[in-house]
């Protein structure tokens, strides 16, 4: 069994409520695509995985497990690649001022990670949100300290779900890949946990990820991280 050292974590729905901390956001950026038409906003926020009925997003949808280029490429794909890059700033602008200030943090997360890093184990951010927009998040929780890194898909040459992110926090903190478990609430979270050799991949169930979508990939799925300490301590 992997002797598990450091700790790599998604940001939304993981770490952050993401329904209460996204829904208003993105509702935001698709009445700004459709330039203010709302019907065209709602299918906009349809096609990036938003349930009508149950006015939550999906698990692995777009906007729930994808960048903001991906959002930008799926909403607005008539604009130019340079027009794309540009519509990408001033998303990144939105998700990083709005994301932060609306933060809502999951119920016993904070705790967690407090136990978590005084056992302790080396802690890291990866999120397909923007490296500055985690940082503020974290710091508008009080719980960027107990972190090595945040690394947002800007702050890696490929996104999850590809490794880069794991290689980068191996790098860092001089751990092995198997010494590290990949914490998230969507198959990307997990599929980046493959890719890169961790030595759990850990899926959580507080976020748009189901126990059927986690479950065939996962080593197991919590209901939650405030449940990973009990969890780990059990490993031995």
């Amino acid at each position: 069994m992997a002797d598990i050292k450091g700790i790599l974590f998604d940001k939304d729905g993981t770490l952050v409520d993401f329904n209460a901390t996204w829904s208003g956001v993105a509702d935001f950026m698709a009445l700004e695509a459709a330039e203010g038409d709302r019907t065209q906003a709602d299918q906009l926020l349809a096609a990036a995985g938003l349930d009508p009925k149950t006015r939550r997003f999906k698990a692995d949808s777009v906007f729930a497990a994808g960048t903001n280029l991906d959002v930008i490429e799926l909403w607005l794909p008539h604009l130019s690649r340079a027009e794309q890059i540009a519509a990408v700033e001033r998303f990144n602008i939105i998700t990083t001022e709005q994301g932060a200030a609306l933060a809502v943090p999951l119920p016993g997360i904070i705790d967690a990670l407090n136990t978590l890093h005084a056992r302790p184990y080396r802690l890291g951010v990866a999120t397909n949100d923007s490296t500055l927009g985690c940082e503020r998040t974290l710091a508008t929780l009080s719980i960027a300290q107990l972190f090595d890194a945040a690394y947002g898909y800007d702050a890696v040459a490929n996104p999850k779900p590809a490794p880069d992110t794991v290689v980068a926090f191996c790098d860092l903190t001089g751990l092995k890949p198997t010494e590290i478990a990949m914490v998230g609430d969507n198959r990307h979270d997990l599929e980046m946990a493959r890719a890169g050799g961790c030595g759990l991949a850990i899926g959580v169930l507080s976020g748009t990820g189901t126990l059927e979508s986690l479950s065939p990939i996962a080593d197991v799925v919590l209901g939650s991280v405030a449940e990973l300490p009990g969890f780990l301590a059990a490993r031995g």
